[in-house]
């Protein structure tokens, strides 16, 4: 039950100050999430992620900032097997699956839904 709690926690954490960049800055939801895939790129790259999700486990983990850190531990180990096209490969490898999903889900939405623009 405490690791619930955790998850909530850490994951409402995450989503809280990007609704707060979204309320109190200027930043474009485009800025946000690149802003988001780099601090799961930094944690990753530092050693600093495992740690963080041994315990915050999905919080961390669904969260844009998962795909970041996934992407760089496959980078590192496709540079570490192949150099430097593995480093390439290995991030586009390690995160194949969901940006596959992703481009099918926004095809779907895009047939099924009438785009708009935000207004200010």
């Amino acid at each position: 039950m405490l690791s619930y709690i955790w998850i909530f926690l850490i994951g409402g954490f995450v989503c809280s100050i990007g609704q707060l960049l979204i309320i109190k800055t200027k930043m474009t939801s485009a800025r946000i999430l690149v802003t988001f895939v780099m601090v799961g790129v930094v944690l990753e790259t530092f050693g600093i992620f495992d740690s963080i999700a041994s315990f915050a486990k999905a919080g961390i983990n669904v969260p844009i900032i998962g795909f970041g850190a996934s992407m760089t531990k496959g980078a590192i180990a496709g540079a570490e097997a192949r150099g430097i096209i593995g480093a390439f490969a290995g991030g586009l490898e390690a995160v194949a699956a969901g940006v596959a999903s992703a481009v099918l889900f926004a095809f779907i939405f895009a047939l099924i839904f009438k785009a708009r623009t935000k207004k200010d």
